[in-house]
């Protein structure tokens, strides 16, 4: 997994493993796009997180959040740094302690 040059090398490994739900963030809440499912933070465990730098400018950053819930599992790509998203990266500081694994992915 180290090996990946992109979020989408691992969105797409992360689909063959069932991680196939596509999330955003609006107005608080955590939407899954094909469900329209709304979640709070709470209702979230981050399985893994993947950093990334632009290939052409390194100041481009943005993470894979590999994701589940009660009853999808998915993944949400957000910028960070100082193009990051303040909803979004508000919603990912609200998700309790315990709910976060300290894996680096789920194929570990």
């Amino acid at each position: 997994m180290e090996n990946a040059k992109n979020e989408l090398e691992l969105i797409k490994k992360y689909e063959e493993k069932g991680y196939t739900e596509s999330y955003r963030v609006v107005d608080s809440k955590l939407i899954a796009n094909n469900e329209k499912t709304k979640y709070i933070p709470k209702d979230v465990k981050i399985v893994a997180e993947h950093r990334f730098e632009g290939m052409s400018n390194p100041s481009d950053m943005s993470i894979l959040y590999v994701l589940e819930t009660k009853d999808t599992k998915g993944t949400l790509v957000a910028a960070y740094g100082a193009t990051a998203d303040l909803e979004t990266a508000e919603f990912f500081k609200e998700i309790p302690d315990e709910n976060i694994s300290k894996d680096e992915n789920v194929f570990m």
